[in-house]
């Protein structure tokens, strides 16, 4: 129950804040369950097994009692009314402000009280929000040292965190920062004498990770501090998508106060230190260390500092009783979650330390278990160098069907993409994993099929008799594997691309409709093998590329198949396609593939359509023909001399060289300028249906050979149309949002989820 008008009860207490005994009974726990002892959940009656951790876990963490006041029903009266006035009518914004502040005076003395009250707490969070600046500060400061209270509040805390994101907003529109400096310090001092209550309290925890936020300058909602695990740590581990690190600095709304956030980080490490066994496996208390360390990115110091603390080390030197310790802890969730974001933020010599002393020797060990595995992923993934992957892959490059058979492909993904992100060890990978799901003397054609899905093959009985499984959903992480191998150079791959190549029509089908699949088709029609290969697999398509337009998966497949195909191929795509012109139409991705493939035009006049996809190939052509050559010979000395550079890279090697030689050129004055005539501009695209005055200008065009100027920049556009319309790989966009129309096959936080929970039933995620 909550205090509602002349009702009051004892402040609820943290269900972890009691006894350590408590907070680890119920650790790991989605959702709290309501006991006899208060809302929040008190004591269960369950027993934990604490054999792995030492005696003095048992101990009690210090807390200070709270006594929730009555609210008299004047002021519950009050209190009422504003809400009536402030929520329904229609008031102007200095009408408002002056209510809201007005308001805010009335409750001097008993912030804690309203704050905490059920019903006055929601007029408490819209007088915040509405306020002014000054108003907002008064608040908070007469608050301040009840402030740990309200944020373990179940009410409270709603009022805390609108108060937070008041002053964010107040700082973004430049506001007092001299003030709101003063405020914050106030609070942060509140919070750091009793930090360790507020850190293991559901609520306070949520709270203090924003505090932390608004310190840095970084968005109080941002899903790196307040979300679940998601597809974005997966598409991180495989270079689908910036560091954490790029991000924080990409997202941070303003300065912040970074002598703050490092006196705050530091308190409470000061704090945490004697109990500090209890916070690395307390669910909430981890995702408080676990921001922290986060938001200190950039800082390298204090996480040399911050680091030795988190992991328990009485000094800064990791000793065999750390090790034994700490391998025994990645197998509970909230330490394997910490220890995660550890080998992330580390700086490049703590990183070598933990990857020699404590990770050394236990590596297929710890990827086996459902906890440790996931930690195994992010030390692979944030390898700093080659004799980084070269001591990973010692103990894991003869594992690949071992780990692959347990269930946790992902430490094989994120090898694979840690060997192609620093360009080394990348054939020997290419050849375990065939070896992994190739038998000798097995014919290359089954590599992809297995690959794509990997769990029905390696969970198969009899394996030798295993056939593709039509209609099941394709493996997420193989998908995503092959998505990688792509990626990699040609000499590399020839197995994977014939065994691409020899997929059956309806195996190419099933592959395309599948959002996972769909991608590897994307990945290998954009990878370094001929076109000759490419255009054997897109045959395999005539007669269905009306059919797959009109799929969310399929159309962006057919758009990559017209990308790289012939001029004749281009032709039957698009004469597929007018079937389906009218549904195409009507789909998400439909208009813009009627205006790239320029369907209309090739309905009217197929001739002249032809004629200008002719004209580009020719440019293309051309192109590749007088620069091609020494360009990529260049690039290649340049970039790496064993490894060439992506399709991707060398088109924008190819889009430079083309503006230099435009640049460079000097041709006649008005040379490059496009024909006006009466204020229109001029049109030899064909599709010009002006007044007969101009019909002889059209025609001209239609037969007058292009110069070398406008070949280059038809080529030009041609480039740009490429590297625009790419689209990252699998999950490279998930889970954060783009402007725009969402990619079908962007894979949501729960598929990933999903996946998870196949291969760690216990593993849980707070939100």
């Amino acid at each position: 129950m909550v205090a509602i008008g002349s009702k009051a009860l004892p402040l609820r207490r943290p269900r972890n804040c009691d006894s350590v005994t408590e907070r680890r009974r119920n650790m790991g726990r989605k959702s709290m369950k309501k006991s006899k002892g208060g809302e929040s959940g008190g004591a269960s009656s369950e027993t934990h097994n604490n054999k792995q951790y030492p005696d003095n876990q048992e101990s009690s963490v210090p807390h200070t009692s709270f006594l929730r006041q009555q609210v008299d029903p004047e002021t519950a009266k009050y209190f009422a009314e504003i809400s009536n006035v402030i929520e329904g009518t229609e008031i102007d914004m200095e009408e408002r402000s002056s209510i809201c502040g007005n308001a805010l005076e009335e409750t001097r003395g008993k912030e804690i009280e309203l704050a905490t009250d059920y019903i006055i707490s929601h007029t408490l969070q819209t007088l915040l929000q509405g306020c002014d600046l000054d108003q907002l500060c008064t608040f908070l400061q007469n608050c301040s040292k009840d402030f740990p209270q309200i944020a373990m509040d179940r009410s409270g805390s709603h009022v805390a965190e609108t108060a937070l994101k008041s002053l964010a907003a107040h700082l973004q529109e430049n506001g007092n920062q001299s003030l709101i400096e003063v405020t914050l310090n106030d609070i942060c001092r509140a919070i750091v004498a009793n930090s360790i209550d507020v850190m293991v309290n559901c609520h306070g925890s949520h709270v203090i990770r924003s505090l932390l936020c608004l310190c840095k300058g970084m968005p109080l909602d941002s899903s790196d501090f307040h979300s679940k695990k998601s597809s974005a740590a997966l598409a991180q581990r495989l270079n689908f998508k910036c560091s954490r690190s790029d991000r924080i600095g990409s997202h941070v709304l303003h300065q912040g106060f970074p002598d703050m956030l490092k006196f705050l980080v530091s308190e409470i490490l000061k704090a945490a230190k004697k109990d500090i066994e209890i916070l690395q496996v307390d669910q909430y208390g981890s995702l408080v260390l676990q921001t922290a360390l986060k938001l200190l990115v950039g800082y390298d110091e204090e996480l040399m500092h911050a680091i030795p603390v988190v992991l328990g080390c009485k000094g800064n030197n990791i000793d065999n009783n750390i090790v034994k310790r700490l391998l025994s802890l990645m197998k509970e969730t909230a330490f394997s979650h910490l220890m995660e974001v550890i080998l992330e933020v580390a700086p490049e010599t703590l990183y070598t330390e933990l990857l020699t002393k404590v990770f050394k020797n236990s590596l297929f060990e710890m990827s086996s278990h459902h906890c440790g595995n996931f930690v195994i992923q992010a030390l692979i993934s944030h390898a700093r160098s080659e004799d980084h992957v070269e001591l990973i892959w010692k103990e894991l490059g003869t594992k690949f069907k071992d780990v692959f058979g347990m269930g946790k492909s992902g430490v094989v993904a994120s090898l694979l993409a840690a060997c192609h992100r620093l360009n080394t060890h990348e054939q020997k990978c290419c050849q375990a994993l065939i070896g992994a799901v190739c038998m000798e003397n097995e014919p290359p054609r089954c590599i992809v099929p297995r690959i794509l899905f990997l769990d029905n093959y390696f969970y198969c009985k009899g394996k030798s008799n295993w056939d593709w499984p039509s209609g099941a959903r394709m493996h997420t992480i193989g998908t995503l594997i092959l998505q990688t191998v792509f990626r990699l150079p040609t000499d590399f791959i020839h197995a994977f691309i014939s065994s691409m190549t020899s997929l059956e029509e309806n195996q190419l089908l099933d592959t395309t409709k599948d959002s996972g699949g769909a991608r590897v088709i994307e990945a290998f029609l954009y990878s370094e093998a001929s076109g000759k290969q490419k255009r054997k697999l897109i045959i395999k398509y005539k007669g269905h590329f009306g059919e797959l337009s009109v799929l969310q998966s399929g159309s962006f497949t057919v758009d990559k198949c017209f990308d790289v195909s012939s001029v004749a191929l281009r032709e039957t795509i698009v004469s597929e396609m007018l079937d389906v012109q009218a549904e195409l139409s009507k789909t998400k991705q439909g208009p813009h593939l009627l205006r790239k493939f320029d369907v209309d035009g090739y309905a009217k006049r197929p001739d002249q359509w032809k004629s200008r996809q002719t004209s580009r190939e020719s440019a293309y052509n051309d192109f590749i023909s007088t620069f091609g050559s020494n360009t990529t010979k260049s690039s290649y000395k340049e970039s790496n001399s064993t490894r060439p550079k992506s399709q991707q890279e060398k088109l924008k090697d190819t889009r430079k060289e083309i503006d230099a030689q435009l640049t460079s050129s000097h041709t006649p004055f008005l040379a490059n300028k496009p024909f006006k005539s009466s204020g229109q501009k001029r049109h030899s695209d064909g599709n010009d249906d002006r007044p007969g005055k101009f019909t002889k200008h059209k025609e001209s065009d239609s037969t007058r050979p292009k110069s070398q100027q406008e070949r280059l920049k038809d080529m030009r556009k041609e480039i740009d149309t490429q590297l625009t319309s790419s689209h990252t790989p699998f999950l490279a966009n998930k889970p954060f949002k783009s402007s725009g129309k969402k990619r079908h096959s962007e894979i949501h936080t729960e598929d990933v989820a999903k996946s998870r929970q196949k291969s760690h039933k216990k593993r849980k995620h707070d939100g």
